[in-house]
């Protein structure tokens, strides 16, 4: 797990140094640059294999240069006897598949790419062709964005490392924020900020100069996961196999990992299968880690049954009375959203990142397996958005420009079933811009590398198979196969049985509620001031919070590095 940036047209040292600097916590064990007259990469680097060897930028002998960022799983059966491979590590296998291919258009880049099975985001400068590769795994588990300053491309891991350009100057994308506000999350490869565009999931783009401007040149689909139920399916042990083998491989590490356990269903059957996961990958058995607001907490007792019932070391934490209030300004400088409701990320992953470099968790197995309280009633949902777009005077029935992928984002074009709402989920942002970022961004803001098993191709592919009423079940029970395949393992009945909770509220319900009176009047004025934002925030209170927050750390004064401050002194700095 790292951080990656670059620069296509009149690279800069010193940028391409300060993006190191601005994503020194998704890795501190090594930095990098490489430049030459037309391209500059930047990499920094948290040791996960090959502890010692595998820095980056890697270059080939074919003459081109990688910074890679995430995990390819099958890299060692990717080895080929023809590729001088200089590294003991994952990411050069990459290279390897791209000697054959230099040169190709996109759609020829992305029939190599797909070979890769892992959760990645790379560039390839390729000096002979003059050629700049960017790329995303299939589900946009690893983050890039993009913008252009003047005829040069920026890029790199997080938004905020684009400021490493002085001429770049972060301000926030209207329509996108009014999409995102409506909808729960940023749509397409929209980032809330203007101009600034994420590299769809699953996709490869080609770059070249044209008169000394940056141009894209391509841009192709490698992979595309597809809602495709069957009629028929009585498979609950082909499903949790295809599980237990794709948390297998993401025990791959020469560094310790751990288990995110909330109590929850997802986290726990990570927990339930590990044993076996571990005995077949000959790797240690992972240890688990909870945080809650208080031992009465049902996230905190279920928790605990889990790891009591499997034998597991489980690691506790009890938030403490100022954690939210403390960790409020991290989460929005390194969330870059308006999260407010997952504050239990930022101490969770900091009590695991002081024994573990790589931890796994549940996220994702909501979107496959119909998870959420909203894919009982589409309707009432599809009506919640369509109020929330009229309070901001938003029509998204007519989108242009390369960051919308569909041009129509009003609620009734996508909630017709369940089927292809899934499907717009999965494609849309739920996964890739929101769950997937927040665990990405949360845990590498302390240097732990979080990987998502449910998201494993094994998994994924059974999953889309699944029949819409053994994802949601008749009598409204979700994850309906997935509880059956749980029953096959040892977790308690009561703990596969358990219902979907929220996971914020449900780990910290006192402690939101607390912080969330307080800052209530706050939350009103920010509101009140914020023009086009401001009937669509006083519905939403967490998310003026939100709101607040991200204009403080993001866009006032560039936003070049996090402020420091409490909570109230920082929306302070905001209302006028």
């Amino acid at each position: 797990m790292c951080g990656i940036g670059g620069m296509l047209g009149s690279p800069d040292t010193r940028i391409l140094n300060s993006i190191i600097d601005l994503l020194n916590h998704r890795g501190p064990d090594g930095r990098g640059i490489w430049v030459d007259d037309h391209c500059g990469l930047s990499h920094a680097r948290l040791s996960i294999l090959d502890l010692k060897g595998s820095p980056q930028p890697i270059s080939s002998d074919h003459r081109s240069i990688l910074v890679a960022n995430g995990e390819i799983y099958n890299h060692l059966d990717l080895k080929v006897d023809s590729y001088p491979y200089r590294t003991g590590g994952d990411s050069e296998s990459i290279l390897a598949l791209h000697r054959s291919h230099a040169g190709s258009s996109a759609v020829g880049h992305a029939s190599w790419i797909s070979q890769l099975n892992g959760m990645f985001a790379f560039a390839i400068w390729d000096e002979v062709n003059q050629q700049l590769i960017l790329a995303r795994d299939t589900l946009g588990i690893k983050p890039l964005l993009r913008t252009m300053v003047g005829q040069t491309l920026l890029f790199a891991s997080e938004a905020k490392a684009l400021r490493a350009h002085e001429s770049y100057i972060p301000q926030i994308d209207d329509l996108a924020m009014r999409a995102r506000l409506a909808w729960e999350y940023p749509l397409d490869g929209t980032s809330l900020f203007l101009d600034v565009h994420q590299i769809r999931p699953g996709t490869v783009e080609t770059w070249s100069l044209d008169n000394g401007k940056a141009v894209m040149t391509g841009c192709a689909s490698f992979a595309r996961q597809l809602v495709e139920p069957t009629k028929n399916w009585s498979q609950p042990e082909h499903l949790l196999e295809t599980f237990i083998s794709d948390v297998e491989d993401r025990l791959m590490a020469d560094v310790p990992v751990g288990i995110v356990l909330s109590g929850g269903l997802d986290s726990s059957l990570v927990a339930a299968v590990a044993r076996e996961a571990s005995t077949r990958s000959g790797q240690p058995l992972p240890a688990c880690w909870t945080v809650a607001e208080s031992e009465d907490n049902p996230d905190w007792q279920a928790a605990e049954l889990v790891a009591s019932s499997l034998d597991l070391v489980h690691h506790q934490h009890l938030l403490e009375p100022e954690a939210f209030h403390n960790s409020l300004p991290a989460l929005a400088w390194h969330g870059e959203d308006l999260d407010i409701s997952v504050l239990f990320f930022q101490p969770l992953f900091a009590k695991m990142a002081e024994k573990v470099t790589v931890g796994l968790c549940g996220q994702g197995a909501d979107e496959l397996h119909a998870g959420y309280p909203r894919y009982r009633d589409l309707q009432a949902h599809a009506k919640t958005i369509e109020r929330r777009l009229g309070l901001s005077g938003t029509d998204l029935s007519s989108l242009e420009g390369e960051q919308w992928w569909n041009e129509n984002h009003n609620p009734e074009h996508h909630c017709s079933s369940l089927e292809n709402f899934l499907q717009f989920e999965l494609d849309h942002g739920q996964l890739s811009n929101f769950q997937l970022r927040l665990v990405d961004r949360h845990s590498m803001a302390h240097s732990l590398e979080v990987r998502v098993p449910f998201l494993g191709r094994s998994h994924r592919e059974a999953a889309s198979k699944l029949p819409m009423d053994w994802r949601l079940g008749p009598q409204m029970e979700e994850k309906v196969a997935l509880r059956r395949a749980a029953d096959l393992t040892n977790l308690p009945s009561e703990i596969v049985r358990r219902p979907k909770l929220p996971a914020g509220t449900a780990t910290a319900p006192v402690m939101l509620k607390q912080l969330m009176s307080e800052l209530a009047p706050r939350a009103k004025e920010i509101a009140e001031q914020s023009g086009v934002f401001k009937r669509v925030l006083l519905d939403q209170p967490d998310m003026a919070i939100g709101f607040g927050l991200f204009n403080a750390m993001h866009i006032l004064d560039g936003g070049k590095s996090p402020k420091s401050g409490d909570v109230c002194s920082l929306l302070d700095e905001v209302i006028q």
